[in-house]
């Protein structure tokens, strides 16, 4: 038993869930309709999670509108759009598990959009061969969050969101729980567990213009998991939606929904030319999300954009009463941001960072690790996604392995008869915790903060040379540097400067497996791309792996299956009557 100090709070659980998003409720049920002892915790208030922000529905080959669909269809369109960079067996199991994940949150009171006779409804996201999109109007996520809270207070799940985790706790490569605070006292928390599962989210808070908030996806999983001994794969896979708000200041990057697009939005640069002509001419605006994003970086950086750096998306043209219908969030979003009326003005938008491809490393069958005890799940592992992620897909991927490895964690955690803690481990997370507090440091982790999006967003964005990701890496090193040097200074508001130091922490390790990766990966394809290298290179259809010690390695990709790999290199239908984008 490692012993807490005196101002110390001590919990104990069979598995710690840290994450109280989508994909940590999704397991934390799991665990507890098996009768096993969950703790979830969180640095966000569980009503106010990311997935809360995901808008436009939830994948699953139900064939309620189109009957010709089917899993290995599904299976097939994740394939292809993620340039076969996908982890089939990973593809596989989600595609078999979606309706599954949708037949539970029926039962669980989700309020699916129905036809007339019932069924549910689904309709078309971009590189979708079949309408297979469940949805609730445009605010999927956030009553999928809604219907997993409610699962989980019927069930008692422990739910504490404000204890940020700073360091997992492991001895002899095996999990024994994971240390932290108190956000709003800062009392150190301690927390012994038999199995970890670990849904923090992603790295997209790393880049200035990013549809994440201030305090999420600060790459928070990624350095949890590698100091614990877990690797990074394919940090460099980042999707950049086409369509974020620039201004207010504190609000850069939120998005404007693809759906603006898909019932009949205009994108012009500052020319007032309809530029998506140029790029993709039988699809317009209803291209793929990659294939837009780049659109807008170039009209940007050819200097045909708008004097703050965007263009222009422009829905004014159709009618009031279709915009105030369809898309209610989008109207409501810019009245309280820009106090800008969709229906009479075009807003200002540009590429922003929108979600990490990459992630974890995981094994395909119960996403464990390869340290044992620990799992990850949601935008905090990776397989799924590859260079592209078909949209409507992280839904039903929290839904699918939170389920499954929330199995395994219980399986896991009752098979265990002998627990090692390490007094060492749990002392070290306290000597950097300590570190953080001292009052000799000179430097703001906010201020530091704003410089690595700085960075990441020059020298790493929606196009990457070798000299830019190199200049990056040279002021991540002068970065990591002034980090030493950072002072957290809490006040009577609570342990907020604290927890910006640990989130810088996390934001230098994400960036500088990102920067490394992407310099490795010398092909574009997908989202990835390299004005240097401008092919897609077949020997690099794997994926490159990174961890603190070691570097990037490549790892190449087991061949998909008979069942969908020929589907999937069938190609698609790429005609956009009747669909919406992703």
């Amino acid at each position: 038993m490692t012993a807490p100090h005196a101002s110390e709070r001590l919990l104990s659980t069979s598995v710690l869930v840290i994450g109280t998003g989508g994909a940590g409720l999704r397991a934390s049920i799991e665990l507890a309709q098996r009768g096993v002892q969950v703790l979830a915790v969180g640095k966000r208030r569980k009503h106010d999670a990311h997935t809360t922000l995901a808008a436009g529905g939830i994948n699953a080959a139900l064939g309620t509108i189109d009957p010709q669909d089917s899993w290995q269809q599904h299976a097939a369109d994740t394939l292809r759009e993620s340039y076969f960079l996908a982890d089939p067996a990973i593809v596989e199991t989600v595609a078999r598990g979606a309706a599954q994940g949708i037949d539970e949150l029926e039962r669980w009171g989700m309020p699916f959009a129905r036809e007339d006779d019932g069924r549910i409804s689904q309709r078309f996201f971009g590189a979708h061969t079949y309408r297979r999109t469940a949805y609730a109007g445009d605010y999927t996520g956030l009553e999928l969050q809604r219907t997993l809270m409610r699962r989980a207070a019927e069930l008692r799940v422990e739910i504490v969101d404000t204890i940020y985790i700073t360091r997992l706790l492991v001895a002899d490569g095996t999990i024994f729980g994971a240390y932290g605070f108190d956000i709003l006292d800062g009392t150190p928390v301690q927390i012994l567990a038999d199995a970890v599962i670990l849904a923090a989210g992603g790295h997209t808070r790393i880049w200035r213009h990013t549809s994440s908030r201030r305090d999420e996806n600060t790459g928070d999983a990624f350095r949890l998991a590698a100091l614990a001994g877990a690797r990074i794969r394919d940090p460099e896979l980042v999707q950049f939606h086409p369509s974020g708000l620039l201004e207010p200041d504190d609000a850069a990057g939120t998005l404007v929904s693809e759906a603006a697009r898909g019932e009949g939005g205009i994108l012009t640069n500052a020319l007032g030319e309809r530029y998506m002509e140029r790029y993709d001419p039988e699809r317009m605006e209803l291209s793929t999300r990659d294939r837009v994003a780049l659109a807008g970086f170039t009209e940007i950086a050819e200097g045909r954009g708008t004097d703050k750096g965007g263009v222009y998306l422009d829905v004014s043209h159709l009618p009031r009463e279709q915009i105030l219908r369809q898309l209610p969030r989008v109207y409501r979003t810019l009245i309280d941001l820009q106090m800008l009326d969709i229906t009479t003005t075009k807003m200002e938008i540009a590429p922003t960072a929108h979600y990490s491809m990459g992630g974890v490393w995981v094994d395909p069958e119960h996403h464990g690790t390869g340290v044992d005890g620990l799992y990850a799940i949601g935008e905090a592992s990776s397989g799924l996604h590859g260079a592209n992620r078909l949209g409507g897909n992280s839904l039903i991927e929290l839904l699918v392995y939170g389920r499954i490895t929330g199995q395994h964690a219980a399986d896991y955690a009752g098979a265990r008869t002998d627990v090692r803690r390490d007094p060492a481990a749990v002392e070290a997370a306290r000597d950097e915790m300590r570190s953080l507090m001292r009052e000799r440091g000179t430097e703001s982790a906010r201020r530091l903060q704003r410089e690595v999006r700085n960075l990441m967003s020059e020298h790493a964005g929606v196009v990457r040379t070798e000299r830019g990701l190199q200049e990056g890496l040279r002021k991540l090193t002068s970065l990591e540097d002034r980090a030493e040097r950072v002072t957290a200074h809490p006040d009577i508001a609570g342990f907020d400067d604290l927890a910006h130091a640990y989130d810088l922490l996390g934001s230098l390790l994400a960036a500088r497996a990102t920067l490394e990766s992407a310099l490795e990966r010398r092909e574009t394809r997908g989202a990835h791309n390299r004005a240097d290298f401008p092919e897609t290179d077949p020997a690099m259809q794997g994926n490159f792996v990174w961890s603190p010690a070691e570097g990037v390695s490549f790892e190449p990709l087991s061949t998909a299956p008979d069942s969908f790999r020929h589907l999937a290199e069938a190609g698609a239908d790429d005609s956009v009557a009747g669909k919406l984008v992703e």
